[in-house]
């Protein structure tokens, strides 16, 4: 059975052009990047390129790149380190529609004595600002805000807000897991203070991500150890990956330039539109003027999204309820919640999310498929029978 896969904001599959770039470095260049020997400095002179790649995507300076083992690394140091900076304040601050990143890492805190804010969204998924703004105070030691959502794709406003929270005093993080090599980022003008990213969303291994320290950031390393990336993050370089995702830079800052994006969102709107077009009672999730290129969360009323998926499945049809780190529970997600979308929407929405290696004929495909398996679906639910005789 043919796979059609459009699941890429839970991960992505590795570029050719990357897994050669790492082969060699599981067999003729096994040297430690930190031996004083040129057997060694030839895999640090490689890593030293990789930094630069993954700088050059967000418009940061290869000093200000620390790797590390994954976005939720990256998170949870940016935040550890905020709070260990800053010990007298007690007061953090995200939103309610972040990943289990921050979000769980946040609850955790709140339990440990820090006052937390959550800030609301409206039913489009946008941030209120004012609540926001006027959460802030002289005790606030962090702001973290994600870039773009991971399950509706909505992209929040992170150069004002960046402006404004910086003219407080306080620091900014933004989890940019999503956004990095999809949307243009230039770190020197937002002013952000720290940024996570991930390689496996932008066709680089899993278990490979970096974290942006701007120059000057009050900064206490998570992990403790030997003088690696400048004493930010000890532990023998996880080499092989960095040069995957040094190399997947390169080569999502040379699509965005030729591209932007284009024929990946091009895509996602015709199936969108037409899915919208086919189906009753079919509506998206989320702010569609401001979202990430590749998303689209689309709810289809009075069916489980479970059933859906796994019906698309029999037609080697991948795609997603939400996040990954969370698909897995029957309850709602807590994005949608948030945005107060209804329950019998919640329940049976889908997430597509799609990359530069899907097609026409692909989307082509879904659109055949879908229909027909929602009819189906409905034809069971007494939930539909109730809302179609009322």
């Amino acid at each position: 059975m043919t796979v059609i896969y459009v699941d890429n904001n839970a991960t992505t599959k590795v570029a050719p052009e990357v897994l050669e770039a790492m082969l060699p470095y599981f067999s003729d260049q096994y040297g430690n990047p930190s031996s004083m020997h040129s057997f060694g400095g030839n895999v640090a002179g490689a890593i030293k390129a990789a930094r630069e790649n993954v700088a050059n995507l967000i418009g940061a300076t290869p000093g200000e790149i620390v790797f590390t083992s994954c976005g939720t690394e990256s998170d949870g140091t940016a935040i550890r380190a905020a709070i260990e900076s800053y010990p007298d304040k007690k007061h953090i601050v995200t939103s309610r529609v972040e990943h289990p990143a921050i979000k769980n890492l946040y609850e955790s805190l709140s339990k440990k004595g820090y006052r937390t804010t959550f800030v609301p969204v409206d039913g489009m998924g946008r941030l209120d600002m004012d609540f926001l703004y006027d959460s802030l105070s002289e005790d606030t030691a962090v702001v973290s805000l994600m870039w773009g959502n991971n399950e509706t794709g909505v992209v929040f406003p992170i150069e004002e807000i960046s402006r404004e929270v910086k003219s407080r005093g306080i620091l900014f993080h933004t989890d940019a897991v999503q956004a990095v090599g999809k949307i243009p980022i230039n770190v020197g003008d937002t002013g952000v203070d720290m940024l996570s990213l991930s390689g496996h969303k932008f066709h680089a291994p899993k278990g490979i991500g970096a974290l942006y320290i701007r120059k000057g950031t009050k900064f206490s390393p998570f992990m403790i150890g030997g003088h690696q990336e400048s004493g930010r993050r000890g532990g023998t370089e996880n080499t092989a990956a960095i040069i995957g995702i040094g190399k997947a830079a390169g080569l999502a800052s040379e699509h965005l330039k030729k591209d932007g994006y284009g024929n990946v969102s091009r895509l996602r709107d015709k199936l969108e539109h037409a899915l919208l077009e086919k189906v009753p009672n079919a509506m998206v999730n989320g702010d569609t003027n401001n979202r990430l290129p590749n998303t689209t969360s689309i709810a289809f009323e009075y069916v489980e999204g479970e059933a859906i998926l796994l019906m698309m499945n029999e037609h080697g049809i991948c795609a997603s309820s939400g996040s990954a780190c969370t698909s897995g529970s029957l309850e709602p997600s807590h994005v949608l919640r948030a945005m107060g979308v209804p329950f019998t929407a919640a329940h049976g929405s889908i997430r597509f999310s799609l990359s530069r290696y899907n097609t026409e004929d692909e989307i082509d495909v879904i659109i055949e498929t879908l229909p027909p398996i929602i009819e189906r679906l409905r034809e069971l639910s007494p939930f539909w029978k109730k809302a179609m005789e009322g």
